[in-house]
């Protein structure tokens, strides 16, 4: 006897209900099924094939990294590997040791081609089909660069004194020309080392793996046929002993670096490296900060508008911080006396939670974190009747956009470089301000992450039922080390940048002074969210990388974006008007904003301070500084055009060296930002209290 079509039915959504129930709760690291949104073809995402070597294409892809230059639009627009900025087109590779134009607005360095390396050799039939240069491997601090028409290859490690290129094929005639004049170019007599003098003042370094004679008119310096590896090196000051140190190094190459995060608050780089000796690298003041155990040649340095770079000797370094606390509530907690006023602002933010009319991801994530903030400020002043009404509203507010339901917008999954983009932005590279080219993934994505992992911790099954998504969302900006995330879906830390120690936000897209972050704060958010998620599906591990992660943007956020008075790294014209950086560009400093000009300084404020969470404590531990910082931007408050919601932030950071100042101000906003409440304002402010 034939069953029933019910039957059938039922047994169907009952193997399929018991699945989702045994993946839904497994409350211990994350799930081995990784939960993938539902796949668009982009129309807006630039072909990686163009410029990617095809053994590279079936895995994800970085669209936040330190060589982007080298993979978008042309391909052309040079990217800052230091200490040089290198520049590649079809048939050569440029490359400047740059110099610093610094004055009260900004700081850049210049891109001369102090140097042009090609080759003379006919170019094959198969190298004219493709006139471009070709990614042959990368790494967390290297990039393989191949110029097929030239056969030769290009070992751009991050921090390298030297240029090291290979010739790809035996029989390769070089070439290195210079638009500056040629003084004088000598070998020894190994005709191992020769060196360029030219006439502004640069004195180049040539090595070369086997004997090659050269011969040079003004311009251009040609060899015989060569076969082997060529390093090259400007002398970065004239005393003899520049000159040793980079004799003693020369024959020890990298061509590839990694970094791991073997241990918490601790981050391993280790170089694969060929030829003989020690290894000789650079180190930017954080790493020189952080650095444990090495060799340190500190007065064998390189300028750079990150600050001095000073040689390191060794093929690993291991890089230690201090631990920082990751909590739900404030740090130190808030004294009895204030709970009534806060749990009063309170009721009126819980009373006002309504539908979200925003499509927009990042406004949309802004308002889900912010409700977030209410439910942990209830729990910390004892107002649980507010935590309901804040579970309810989040998990109707989140559960379109991870069940892909949202009509008006949505996360989907794009596979030519493997990530998430939205559906306004599958098809618009300026809808939610380029999350579609893998512009700013970390914030809008931060937030979500935020809301999702206070919503498990006030409403387990909720937390249980969207843990897939949850780990899908912060795997997209945090891929590293997660074991069974680490999976194809995504690339590593997609923001992240192991080398600097802060993360980027610009994607696929070519910027001139290569990738760029703005928001500080935003970035420290989502590695703090990332721990937070930890926290509260019991994932140590997870925890641990996002609690490091949000420690080294921290640190960096204080080294870079952060100007101190006195401290003249940018120059003492723009550390006398600047108390913090606008848009820090790989290769630039900037007080401009996307949103707003240099003189609307709260802006620059309120963009490195918001969102408020226990972890802006550590952001702006410095109470002196903050005092700095607000006297600063206080000014500006009363500009024309600027909105009276930047006081928040403004307030915000008052309150960390004055908090009754900072509180009396504060009960007479009437408005505050999208991503703020009251009640969050008062809490901030009243956990400053010492």
């Amino acid at each position: 006897m034939a069953l029933p079509t019910s039957f059938w039915l039922f047994l169907s959504f009952s193997l399929w209900y018991c699945n989702a129930l045994a993946l839904a709760t497994t409350t211990h690291g994350p799930p081995t099924t990784p939960f993938l949104f539902p796949e668009t073809k982009s129309t807006v995402v630039p072909n990686p094939a163009r410029f990617f070597s095809s053994h590279l294409l079936s895995s994800p892809l970085p669209t936040n990294s330190f060589f982007q230059n080298f993979v978008v639009s042309n391909g052309d627009d040079h990217e800052y590997i230091h200490p040089y900025l290198i520049k590649s087109n079809s048939s050569s590779l440029s490359f400047s040791y740059p110099f610093l134009l610094s004055n009260s607005s900004m700081v850049q360095q210049i891109f001369v081609p102090d140097l042009t390396i090609t080759s003379l050799n006919k170019t094959t039939p198969s190298a004219i089909l493709n006139k471009r240069h070709r990614i042959s491997s990368f790494s967390d601090l290297s990039v393989t660069l191949d110029l097929p028409s030239n056969n030769l290859r290009f070992y751009l490690v991050r921090g390298s004194p030297f240029l090291t290129c290979k010739a790809i094929t035996r029989s390769t005639y070089l070439s290195i020309s210079t638009i500056h004049d040629i003084l004088s170019f000598s070998s020894d007599a190994s005709l191992t080392k020769h060196i360029i003098k030219l006439n502004n003042s640069q004195t180049w370094l040539l090595y070369t793996s086997a004997p090659i004679r050269f011969t040079h008119s003004v311009s251009q310096i040609t060899s015989r046929e060569f076969s082997g590896v060529i390093r090259i090196a400007i002398l970065p000051n004239s005393e003899r002993k520049y000159e040793a140190v980079l004799d003693k190094y020369s024959s020890c190459y990298p061509i590839s670096g990694d970094a791991k995060l073997s241990e918490p608050f601790r981050l391993e780089y280790k170089w694969e490296k060929k030829g003989r000796g020690k290894l000789l690298l650079l180190a930017h003041p954080l790493h020189r900060q952080l650095l444990s155990g090495n060799i340190v040649l500190e007065g064998f340095k390189y300028k750079s508008i990150d600050g001095d770079l000073v040689g390191v000797i060794g093929d690993s370094w291991v890089l230690k911080l201090e631990p920082i606390p990751v909590t739900w509530h404030s740090i130190a907690g808030i004294r009895k006396e204030h709970f009534p006023e806060i749990v009063s602002a309170l009721r009126k933010d819980v009373d006002t939670l309504t539908t979200i009319s925003t499509p927009s991801s990042y406004f949309y994530g802004k308002e889900v974190a912010r409700a977030a903030r209410l439910a942990l400020i209830a729990e910390e002043v004892g107002y649980p009747k507010a935590i309901p009404v804040v579970a309810k509203f989040l998990k109707n507010a989140v559960q379109p956009w991870l069940d892909g339901n949202y009509s008006r917008n949505g996360f989907l999954y794009e596979r030519k470089w493997g990530g998430l983009v939205t559906k306004l932005g599958s098809t618009s590279s300026t809808e939610d301000f380029g999350f579609g080219i893998y512009h700013d993934h970390h914030f809008h994505l931060g937030y979500f992450v935020y809301a999702i992992a206070v919503l498990a911790k006030i409403d387990p099954a909720s937390g249980r039922q969207y843990k897939p998504q949850a780990y899908s969302l912060m795997a997209d900006y945090m891929n590293v080390g997660l074991g069974s995330y680490s999976y194809s879906y995504y690339p590593q830390v997609r923001c992240f940048d192991p080398w600097k120690l802060h993360s980027w936000a610009a994607g696929l897209q070519n910027y001139t002074d290569g990738r760029n972050q703005e928001s500080t704060s935003e970035a420290v958010n989502a590695y703090y969210s990332a721990a937070l998620l930890g926290l509260a599906y019991k994932d140590n591990h997870l925890k641990r990388i996002g609690s490091t992660l949000a420690a080294l943007e921290i640190l960096s956020a204080q080294t870079w974006w952060h100007v101190r008075e006195g401290n003249d790294m940018y120059g003492k014209e723009f550390s006398r008007k600047n108390r913090l950086v606008g848009i820090l560009w790989a290769n630039m400093r900037d007080t401009k904003l996307w949103f707003a000009p240099a003189e609307w300084t709260a802006c620059r404020l309120g963009i490195q301070v918001l969102p408020m969470t226990p972890i802006t404590e550590i952001l702006f531990s410095n109470a002196e500084f903050a005092r700095d910082v607000v006297n600063w931007a206080l000014p500006s408050l009363s500009l024309s055009g600027l909105s009276g919601r930047w006081k928040d932030f403004v307030y915000a950071l008052e309150g960390t060296y004055n908090y009754t100042s900072a509180i009396a101000k504060t009960r007479k906003l009437t408005e505050h930002d999208d991503g703020s409440t009251l009640a969050n304002l008062l809490w901030w402010i009243y956990s400053q209290e010492r």
